[in-house]
């Protein structure tokens, strides 16, 4: 009994005083956020921008994934004057989830995502250069993308959208050139994504591109990049809100945007930028540690996030992210796109194909080009007819476009034949947002590569 009674006793000494549960505010604002959303407020990227002008191409548009788009529209904005001949455009093309709002202007004040890089006497200096930007096809910002009515049936696309390539892309930009009267632009400039299109431009139309820039880029998507996008859309796909992307007419899946968007962030920016600006610092320091974001960078990734998770749509992000996943500049990639176009027969039905379903074939099909050596003379013979002025910019401490790629970049075009290539290796700490930060030298590398008139032969 004696016995018994002191392991009564040690029992209740162990147990202490009650226990509380932890608190969890992070979730709670998720929670009270769906609570918000169920009464059905319109998607912030409706509103996002404004003061854009549109271009519609009212003619069938065959997707390189044999998708058809009873016409489209393309919102762009401009900058500084085309001149009598329309010799001094340039075409900037923008990375995954930026609108066609690079700068400032009369119609919207709001500061532009390139601001501090156009304008007079700036790197794409509008004093001498009429500068072009667009919000991509896919996108949600005024352009056609899965958030858009299908004029098919009056509902809106959403995972009907067809697929698309940077490619795709690009020819649609090209029909607002042809709208706009521009034969032949002076330069087309882009980083991250933008960075692709541009060297898909002057690949695709070499005769209409007279420079070309490319930054934080790559002639071909890598294994690296592709994972951590894959990562990023099976997070948005998770989210029970996402419903297979027929979600306008209820909640967005603003968990799974959140979740995305950390993800993406960590890849955007640079250990060594962190390690200055955050250390190892906590929110609270006096405070017991946290589940929710407690560290200061945790709670920069939740700001960053946060901000973000109702400014983009949901599907625009799989697809647009998805069309950088299967960009490939190599001859073989190109010509096999056309082909599956020219099979397409207008008004007959096209069956939609699952995002995941596609990425399981294409992780399937076996590839004709095996070794190195084949990759390499595959790529250098997509990009043969790019000779013209070309500058690639690449950051040391970039993770998501390491600069090993835009090596690549730089040494196909070389082997091609352009004998007007310059490489620049950028030293800044600022990862693969070093393009939106470094004005002093990005800017000036751009603005002496449009400008330097012993370039042109």
């Amino acid at each position: 009994m004696a016995a018994r009674s002191r392991v009564h006793a040690l029992r209740r000494m162990s147990s202490g005083p009650p226990k509380s549960a932890m608190s969890f505010p992070c979730i709670d604002r998720l929670e009270s956020r769906q609570r918000d959303l169920l009464a059905g407020p319109e998607p912030t990227y409706d509103k996002v921008v404004t003061g854009y002008s549109t271009y519609t191409h009212d003619a069938p548009f065959v997707c390189d994934h044999m998708g058809v788009l009873h016409g489209f529209d393309i919102a762009y904005e401009s900058w500084g004057t085309l001149n009598a001949d329309k010799s001094n455009a340039i075409l900037v093309h923008t990375g995954l989830s930026a609108s066609s709002h690079a700068h400032s202007h009369e119609k919207n004040m709001n500061p532009g995502w390139w601001e501090k890089f156009i304008g007079p006497g700036r790197a794409l200096d509008t004093d001498k250069f009429f500068v072009v930007c667009t919000n991509v096809l896919g996108g949600c910002y005024g352009s056609t993308g899965p958030a858009s009515v299908d004029p098919q049936t009056g509902e809106r696309f959403a995972t009907t959208f067809p697929l698309l390539t940077v490619n795709d892309i690009v020819r649609a930009q090209f029909h607002l050139l042809d709208h706009l009267g521009i034969q032949k632009l002076h330069a087309s400039v882009g980083a991250s994504m933008g960075g692709m299109q541009s060297l898909c431009a002057a690949a695709l139309h070499p005769e209409r591109v007279g420079r070309l820039v490319s930054i934080s880029a790559c002639a071909r998507s890598h294994p690296y990049s592709i994972a951590l996008r894959f990562a990023q859309r099976q997070a948005l796909m998770s989210d029970p809100n996402f419903n297979r992307g027929f979600y306008y007419d209820s909640v967005q899946p603003h968990v799974g945007m959140k979740l995305a968007r950390a993800i993406a962030t960590v890849t955007y920016r640079s250990g060594p930028e962190w390690e200055l600006r955050f250390g190892r610092r906590r929110r609270a320091p006096e405070l017991p540690p946290a589940l929710c974001p407690d560290f200061l960078i945790e709670t920069y990734l939740d700001h960053q996030s946060e901000r973000f998770c109702l400014q983009y749509d949901a599907n625009s992000l799989l697809y647009v992210s998805k069309a950088m996943d299967m960009f490939d500049v190599s001859r073989s990639v190109t010509e096999r796109l056309a082909r599956q176009r020219e099979s397409v027969v207008l008004n007959e039905p096209v069956a939609p194909v699952c995002l995941n379903e596609h990425e399981q074939m294409d992780a399937g099909e076996a590839s004709s080009v095996e070794t190195d050596e084949e990759i390499l003379e595959d790529l250098v013979s997509g990009v043969r007819n790019v000779l013209q002025p070309a500058l690639v910019l690449g950051v040391q401490s970039d993770i998501l476009f390491p600069v090993k790629q835009q090596r690549e970049i730089a040494d196909i075009l070389r082997k091609a034949g352009n004998e007007r290539v310059t490489y620049y290796e950028l030293d800044a700490m600022y990862g693969h947002d070093t393009f939106l930060i470094d004005v002093v030298n990005v800017g000036a590398a751009i603005k002496g590569h449009l400008e330097n008139e012993h370039l042109i032969k």
